[in-house]
């Protein structure tokens, strides 16, 4: 087994900082998610550095394409499809409240919570029925499981790019599927 390979991690940071930080800053809109994503690829690189599985040869490609990953996934993430919001009272704030906490077993076991809750898991689980058995496995699996999905690839042999794809089709599917009954619940 060949040795370690030894990096001066505090150099490699005051070395690529200023480079990323400027990279980062001309793609995203806020210093704050600048910042914050250069924070995330600094832990990453550290992260990967000490974990020593695969070494790093071509630590400045390696950094760049981490961060340019981080700027998509940011994107991502803000462009993702929001729930609706029926009207402007007040009122909806403490349902969508009240909706996640029911979903998540935080609340009291009020008749009322316990029956929301029986319902919007008989709906979910018709809806994973309803999916191919591979999405809703890598589903059930990072999602109520909550097994990563580098250890499932690892596991099945099925590259992670794939079963991100199959996770992604099985997300859309039952957003799509669960959103009248999020409306019925929040809009009436």
């Amino acid at each position: 087994m060949p040795a370690k390979k030894h990096y001066d991690i505090e150099k490699l940071i005051a070395v690529y900082r200023p480079r990323l930080k400027s990279f980062i800053g001309r793609r995203v809109d806020g210093k704050e998610d600048a910042e914050d994503i250069l924070q995330d690829v600094f832990y990453r690189l550290i992260k990967t550095l000490n974990a020593a599985l695969n070494p790093v040869e071509q630590v400045s490609a390696w950094l760049y394409r981490v961060a340019r990953n981080a700027i998509i996934n940011h994107y991502i993430k803000k462009r993702e499809e929001r729930l609706p919001a029926c009207r402007n009272d007040e009122g909806d704030n403490e349902i969508l409240q009240d909706f996640s906490e029911a979903l998540s077993g935080e609340t009291a076991a009020t008749p009322e919570m316990e029956y929301l809750r029986a319902l919007v898991w008989s709906e979910l689980e018709a809806a994973l029925a309803e999916l191919p058995p591979e999405q809703r496995e890598i589903y059930e699996l990072t999602e109520f499981d909550g097994i990563p999905v580098k250890e499932i690839a690892q596991t099945t042999g099925v590259p992670v790019n794939t079963l991100l794809s199959r996770k992604h089709y099985a997300a859309l599917h039952l957003r799509k599927r669960m959103r009248y009954l999020y409306e019925d619940i929040v809009c009436s």
